[in-house]
């Protein structure tokens, strides 16, 4: 049987501090994404993109920029890809930034539950994303996702998967880490996550990091990408709207892909934070697609 792929969009950037991630889906559709997916030999269903609050463009508010559009939208993010994947789909999140990890990320983790399957997360980007309200600097929700599925966040949130905490320092690893808030570095220490960040992908290369990211895998084992665009290098993807420079590049990133790929264990993923209003003629949303094919298993050679 040919495996079944839902896209789902979710134009939104309330979580994040520019405006323009919420183009972000229409940006990864220009580029191709379905056409590449149906190449691959994938039945691809587009089930469009969900409708949400507009972003106010407001001030943060005790703690939170933009607190009820971004608990909106991550409910909205949590029912769509929990019934994709309850109807035997695998569901790829078009964002849109990245506050909708708390959503997406709770959605899989109760279907594993329901199934009784382990959850492991490879989370992909150039931040931990675990800043809540008392410590963020901006109040940008984007920044607050993980630490909302290790139970440090708004009730709204910490709660989505209907279990608390959604995530454990077992089920996620962290690759291509560079820019951690002062006292976000320490919470994220005290949590015991598995950080790969960019002087340990230096030190030993991309190749050893994904086997450290992969180890322990087995046939029982539901594999989550979220895959932030700005976990690259800036200077080959420059459409985003938290660039940090000295990000992993292009070949780095393939190597990565496709040793996920060579699992097959993939059970769902999100491209997030793409912003093509910062972007030069779509490359970002290109190099995101290929990336993606690799993710499915694209090789240059029979292996």
């Amino acid at each position: 049987m040919r495996k079944k792929v839902s896209l789902v969009g979710v134009p939104t950037d309330v979580g994040a501090g520019h405006r323009g991630s919420s183009m972000g889906p229409e940006a990864l559709r220009v580029a191709g994404i379905t056409e590449m997916l149906e190449g691959m030999g994938l039945d691809v269903y587009d089930m469009g993109n969900l409708h949400g609050p507009a972003n106010p463009c407001m001030e943060a508010i005790d703690g939170y920029r933009h607190f009820k559009e971004v608990i909106q939208w991550n409910q909205l993010t949590h029912d769509a890809i929990y019934a994709e994947l309850t109807r035997g789909h695998m569901p790829i999140m078009l964002g849109g930034d990245h506050c909708l990890g708390a959503g997406s990320i709770s959605a899989v983790a109760r279907y594993c539950r329901e199934q009784d399957k382990e959850l492991r997360v490879i989370w992909l980007d150039a931040h931990t994303d675990f800043n809540t309200a008392e410590i963020t600097p901006s109040g940008n929700m984007h920044g607050m996702p993980v630490a909302c599925l290790f139970g440090h966040g708004p009730l709204e949130l910490v709660n989505l998967s209907g279990h608390v905490p959604t995530l454990e320092a077992k089920n996620i690893r962290q690759i291509g880490i560079r820019s951690v808030d002062e006292q976000e570095k320490h919470f994220i220490h005290e949590a015991g996550i598995q950080i790969f960040d960019m002087r340990h992908i230096d030190e030993i290369g991309m190749r050893h990091v994904m086997e450290k990211a992969l180890e322990g895998l087995n046939d029982n084992v539901h594999l989550h990408v979220s895959f932030d665009v700005d976990f690259l290098d800036p200077e080959i993807a420059p459409g985003v709207g938290t660039t940090v420079r000295g990000g992993v590049n292009y070949r780095e990133a393939q190597l990565c892909m496709e040793m996920i790929a060579d699992t097959k264990l993939m059970g769902s993923l999100d491209i997030v934070e793409l912003n093509p209003a910062l972007d030069v003629r779509n490359l970002t949303g290109n190099i995101a697609v290929e990336l993606v094919q690799s993710l499915f298993g694209k090789n240059t050679l029979i292996r």
